[in-house]
């Protein structure tokens, strides 16, 4: 199963959403899962992880499939593969079994290995980065996600399940 996440911070908890999706190209969600937990770790240079990392693994934790692949909202390598990121984190968490791909709306100024994807009219790429797959491979998986904004459609979802929940 292929699946989409993102964390929400609240004064009182961390809300974390999964988008379940079958293929690249879905339109819709074949299922999604939310978790409130406690709130986040105070936030903490260079290791802002912290604040998502256990939040994602508790709602990848509800998801009955076997991942196949996680997207975040983020990054996976900060620079290089000698600084990871959220994502090389997560990949590490998760036994190195599952490939994670990180796309971010912002740069990151020492981000070196980011693939950018244009989508939709937008003139401002998403990066991509990943782990356990090619980075290519994994820009041109996130080019044919559904959607005809910069923002894939199943991204999107998963930030306003956060969001609304």
């Amino acid at each position: 199963m292929l699946v989409s996440v993102d964390v929400d911070y609240r004064p009182d908890a961390t809300v974390a959403a999964c988008v379940a999706f079958r293929d690249w190209g879905d339109a819709a969600e074949a299922a999604h899962y939310v978790d409130r937990g406690p709130p986040a770790e105070p936030y903490v240079p260079g290791e802002f992880y912290r604040r998502e990392l256990p939040a994602l693994l508790r709602v990848l934790a509800l998801v009955p499939d076997p991942l196949t692949t996680v997207v975040i909202d983020g990054y996976v390598w900060l620079a290089g593969e000698e600084r990871p990121g959220l994502g090389a984190h997560l990949y590490e968490a998760l036994g190195r079994t599952i490939p994670v791909i990180g796309v971010a709306k912002t740069s990151f100024q020492s981000s070196r290995v980011s693939v950018p994807v244009l989508r939709g009219g937008s003139q401002r790429p998403l990066l991509v980065t990943a782990v356990g797959v090619e980075v290519q491979d994994a820009a041109a998986c996130i080019q044919r996600m559904h959607g005809p904004s910069r923002l894939p459609t199943l991204l999107k979802r998963a930030d306003r399940l956060c969001r609304d929940s």
